[in-house]
């Protein structure tokens, strides 16, 4: 019986983890599992695994092969390196406390480049949060000085239109005072 190390897929449309399983090559992909020894998840940033490296590395001295993809993971997760330092101890060419303190090296290594990649993130996210605020308040205030603009011309047009109907109204006046004068004039001549 060939045994694989692969992915099965759960999750909804569009959404998708993964289970990573040590599985019969003849098993459907969302089937059958000799044994559910991890967890990926690539729709988070970085994409979390959760493995067993015991079980995984077991599973590889027994003979079970890994799908491309989770050759990968494996790889990304250390347990291919720490799979070819243990042959290295088997075949005599380095001392197992050598094959742990390259491995310890290599954990530390990794963990420092995932958390600065992490701190990474954060820190754009941060900066592009501010960015966008900025943005925001550079539209608000071109907003509030177009308002202002258009009161402006509103309280101008209402002041002309006032100072219209005054105008108007005074020259409606005037005449009116032009008419009576000569009016009284003429009453003061018949007299």
């Amino acid at each position: 019986m060939a045994v694989k190390i692969r992915l099965a897929r759960h999750g909804k449309k569009n959404f998708a983890f993964f289970h990573i399983v040590v599985a019969d090559s003849r098993a459907p992909r969302d089937g059958r599992f000799i044994e559910r020894i991890g967890v990926y998840n690539p729709n988070t940033n970085p994409a979390t695994i959760e493995l067993d490296n015991d079980k995984a590395l077991q599973w590889l001295f027994n003979g079970a092969q890994p799908t491309e993809t989770c050759r990968r993971i494996l790889s990304y997760k250390g347990v291919m390196l720490r799979k070819h330092l243990q042959e290295g101890v088997k075949k005599g060419a380095l001392t197992q406390e050598v094959a742990d303190q390259k491995w310890s090296a290599w954990v530390e290594e990794k963990e420092l480049k995932l958390s600065n990649k992490k701190s990474e993130l954060a820190q754009t996210k941060r900066e592009a949060r501010k960015s966008a605020i900025e943005a925001e308040a550079k539209v608000k205030e071109a907003r509030a000085e177009e308002i202002a603009k258009k009161k402006r011309e509103e309280e101008e047009a209402v002041a002309k239109a006032a100072a219209q109907a005054a105008a108007e109204a005074a020259a409606n006046e005037q005449p009116a005072a032009v008419e009576e004068a000569p009016a009284q004039e003429t009453s003061e001549t018949q007299e």
